[in-house]
């Protein structure tokens, strides 16, 4: 069977973000991650912007997202979208555990959320065993079974080594009823604290992933509702439970998110 292919050259992005305007864009990016389960004090993002783009940051003092559900977890995320239920419920976008409850209420925020076409992101993967970045479109979730993922890139910093790494593509159901796990790590030459691209082409019937053109795996499972964008670095706690202090910050520098309407 022939191999997908994608050619963006010819093409014209319905929308490009490189983060060059001197401050964030708070029409499509929501700088907390679901803040809904802590608050947007304890979730914001901590950011630069710069001429090759945007750097998401964990630094010394930045302090666990939520302690209550996701232990000493850190984290710096931009999403595209917010949707959740009022204080006390359980109704909120990417329930990753059991027992979740809204600690804060937010409004809703439908900001920049795609329903097929390509969808790219450039970006540099971090080279420590604590630290992973991530761009995993996540269904919006107007309804609450429409939550599946569309991992473009997941990357662990103990997964990279002199002469490439293993990047994590596919779906993952979270918790919709109709999909199955399709994800695998594939391996990819070359330095991966470069910047590369990692992009799919989301199609109704299938979605095709690419890192630098090349196409490195096919779902053939999609997702049919709009999804928002999550992009993030994590730090997650060590084997020893003492953070490497000489490591930080952790820098996650991302030049571009683009998409392209389904041909």
């Amino acid at each position: 069977m022939e191999q997908p292919s994608l050619d963006l050259a010819a093409r014209t992005p319905d929308h490009a973000e490189h983060f060059r305007a001197g401050r964030l864009d708070e029409s499509r990016w929501w700088p907390y991650y679901t803040p809904h389960w802590a608050s947007r004090a304890a979730s914001a993002a901590r950011y630069e912007l710069g001429p090759e783009g945007i750097t998401l940051r964990i630094d010394e003092d930045t302090a666990p997202w939520s302690p209550e559900y996701d232990g000493m977890t850190r984290t710096s995320t931009l999403q595209t979208g917010q949707l959740s239920g009022p204080f006390g419920s359980t109704r909120g976008q990417h329930r990753y555990r059991d027992g979740l409850v809204v600690r804060e209420e937010q409004p809703e925020r439908r900001l920049w959320v795609p329903h097929f076409g390509v969808i790219e992101v450039r970006m540099r993967a971090i080279r420590h065993p604590d630290a992973m970045v991530a761009f995993w479109p996540i269904g919006f979730e107007e309804r609450p079974e429409d939550c599946g993922e569309i991992c473009v890139a997941e990357i662990f910093g103990s997964d990279l080594d002199d002469s490439g790494g293993w990047v994590g593509v596919g779906v993952k159901p979270q918790n919709d009823p109709r999909l199955k796990l399709d994800f695998e790590k594939v391996r990819v030459d070359g330095d991966l604290t470069e910047f590369h691209d990692y992009a799919v082409d989301w199609q109704r019937d299938a979605i095709h992933f690419f890192v630098d053109g090349r196409w490195v795996k096919t779902s053939r499972q999609s997702i049919d509702y709009p999804v928002q964008f999550m992009l993030n670095v994590y730090e997650f706690p060590s084997a020893t439970g003492v953070r490497d202090a000489a490591a930080l910050p952790h820098r996650f520098d991302i030049a571009h998110v683009r998409t392209f309407a389904p041909v």
